[in-house]
């Protein structure tokens, strides 16, 4: 079986321990590491080495930083103590998403975890939630969730996607986990015409795209809805997926809605979301 190698960004709140909760239920069916990464918020001006010092520009007290640290890492080891040693614990300064997406280029993540509290309205459209930030930036996949997965069993995975152009994603962390937890796979489309119209056209498109992803079994699922979010949700209503993958341009903010960053505030489904091409 395929070992994938996880990353779970802490701020010690119960946002997190869903994560890491999610993570394990999966640990029960794939080999899986997990890191856990806290990062301290400071400015740029602020460093740290490898062996933890901690310099400044001269604006900043030294010791008050150090004492941050200190904390951090006590909290950190405390969570070696409640999940095993078998877990491994990071601490870098900087911003929340540039450290996150940092660490896990460097270390080779395969999948980012996030437990998040969503996000809604004018906080949704001034700030969003970091979860959101980071799937919009970072090319390695992010799965989001918003309360205790622990007991979910993976059993159906909804693919959406726009399958009018079949191309090739990079998918890794959907076939490990179609592998190692022989779940079905459903393919949907929304669209704003008439299904019954569009039906054939669109199982020739995705039987090509499954022909180009390696996909050998799969299900497919045309719907006609006013937007995406809607059409996930609605579909999620008749048919209850497990688990969710959808993929994002990585644009967002005020000026343009990302249906992916949407679906990770508003949708209480574990969802991973990856960088399309």
């Amino acid at each position: 079986m395929n070992e994938l190698n996880v990353v779970i960004p802490t701020d010690f709140s119960v946002q997190a321990e869903y994560a890491y909760l999610m993570v394990k239920n999966l640990e029960h069916t794939m080999p899986i590491r997990i890191n856990f990464l806290h990062v301290l918020q400071v400015p740029d001006t602020v460093t740290m080495d490898v062996e933890g010092n901690i310099f400044t520009c001269g604006e900043i007290d030294v010791a008050y930083v150090e004492k941050q640290r200190d904390i951090a890492m006590r909290k950190l080891n405390n969570l070696k103590t409640l999940y095993g040693n078998d877990i491994q614990v990071h601490l870098k300064l900087g911003k929340i998403t540039d450290g996150v997406i940092g660490f896990a280029n460097e270390m080779n993540m395969d999948l980012i975890v996030m437990g998040t509290k969503g996000a809604f309205g004018l906080k949704e459209k001034l700030s969003g939630t970091s979860t959101q930030m980071i799937a919009r930036k970072s090319n390695i996949p992010v799965l989001s969730l918003m309360c205790d997965r622990s007991d979910l069993k993976i059993e159906h995975i909804l693919l959406v996607h726009d399958f009018h152009v079949p191309e090739k994603l990079e998918l890794s962390v959907m076939h490990k986990l179609l592998n190692n937890f022989g779940c079905k796979l459903h393919f949907l489309q929304i669209t704003a015409g008439d299904p019954a119209k569009e039906m054939a056209d669109f199982n020739i498109k995705a039987a090509e795209f499954a022909r180009l992803n390696d996909i050998s079994l799969y299900e497919t699922h045309l719907i006609h809805d006013k937007d995406v979010e809607a059409g996930v949700i609605h579909f999620n209503q008749m048919l209850d997926m497990d688990m969710i993958c959808i993929g994002t341009h990585g644009k967002g903010g005020i000026f343009h809605t990302s249906a992916t960053e949407k679906l990770i505030n508003h949708l209480f489904k574990p969802i991973i979301s990856f960088h399309l091409n």
